[in-house]
């Protein structure tokens, strides 16, 4: 399935097919120096398979995980393009998840003011979300995705096939971007993640997500306004993934707990639920001061004051702007000590 990501100039497609990763040459313009980013979890044959159809492959693999969006990783990125000749007509193509994704994207967009650049997802997170819609980033002095650019690539490739490798938890962390966003916006693909055996109907869960965040970009490409119900959940999820004693939690798994608060009381139960189907309802110990410091000594807040994405009705959304010391509040009411 083609689905075209409307922004004029910067419009491009967004391939969604099973074995595609086998006709990368065929989609993308690879006959050039082509920097390939891949990660140290990724199965190494899927760099290789890109790069086997390039002209002039370089295969730069970074450790996996968080860590590696710094700034140390990204320069080495840029050393690398430096000392293998890159020119402005050569390109960079991320295989792996959203780490590389962030990190190779922004690369693109710095190296001589800009290259050209593709996305090969191979997470379910970053199938759903992170590969379209042009975010690249680096953390920088503990604050997530704080330096990067909105760099739009060239084009994205789907391959649904490429998930088999995945563990069952790494599978369950996207699936909180297609539960987050189907709470805002698809009440049908709610129900279907609700109702249906999951990975056999996860080609339908990859496009129906993917359309709805084109849908918020193609409305809001540098998130001023509606595109900030992306970040459904993340205030609260980011503060738990940025503290400490909870870092060993995955991106997704802090989403999904971040979500409920933000659900109104008529279906906070059934949203756990789902959560609960998707493998995606950890209990955990809780450190409200820590989580609170990590959520707000961030982009999103300004002052004693966020704008937060609420939902009282599956498929719909509020845009709310509330002091954080409320979201605090909220979010210890609703975390019964059932959780601790």
């Amino acid at each position: 399935m083609k689905i075209q990501l409307d922004l004029k100039e910067r419009s491009y497609d967004i391939l969604v097919e099973r074995g595609i990763i086998k006709q990368a040459g065929s989609h993308l313009q690879l006959d050039r120096r082509v920097l390939v980013v891949t990660d140290s979890e990724v199965p190494q044959a899927y760099a290789e398979t890109v790069a086997a159809q390039c002209r002039i492959p370089v295969i730069c693999r970074v450790p996996s995980g968080e860590a590696s969006k710094s700034l140390e990783t990204f320069g080495m990125l840029l050393q690398t393009m430096l000392e293998h000749n890159f020119s402005r007509r050569d390109c960079v193509v991320a295989v792996g998840g959203g780490v590389v994704g962030d990190l190779s994207g922004f690369a693109a967009s710095a190296y001589m003011r800009g290259i050209d650049f593709y996305n090969i997802p191979t997470t379910l997170l970053s199938q759903i979300d992170s590969s379209i819609g042009g975010k690249t980033s680096v953390n920088f002095c503990g604050v997530k995705n704080i330096v990067g650019a909105f760099y739009q690539p060239k084009k994205v490739l789907i391959d649904p096939e490429l998930l088999a490798t995945l563990s069952e938890r790494q599978f369950a962390n996207g699936l909180a971007e297609a539960v987050k966003m189907a709470l805002t916006s698809d009440c049908e693909l709610f129900e279907l993640i609700e109702t249906k055996d999951i990975k056999e109907t996860i080609d339908e869960i990859i496009i129906r997500s993917l359309l709805i965040k084109k849908n918020v970009v193609e409305q809001d490409e540098t998130e001023t306004g509606l595109r900030k119900i992306l970040n459904f959940g993340h205030t609260i999820g980011h503060g738990i993934e940025s503290s400490e004693h909870l870092s060993q939690l995955y991106h997704g798994e802090c989403v999904a707990l971040g979500l409920i608060p933000m659900c109104g009381e008529s279906i906070r139960s059934r949203v756990i639920e789902v959560l609960k189907k998707c493998n995606l309802y950890h209990p955990i110990a809780f450190d409200w001061d820590a989580i609170a410091e990590a959520a707000f000594h961030d982009k999103k807040a300004d002052g004693d004051t966020v704008t937060v994405t609420t939902v009282s009705k599956i498929g719909t959304f509020a845009l709310t702007t509330m002091k954080c010391i409320e979201v605090i509040a909220l979010a210890k009411e609703c975390f019964s000590e059932e959780m601790i």
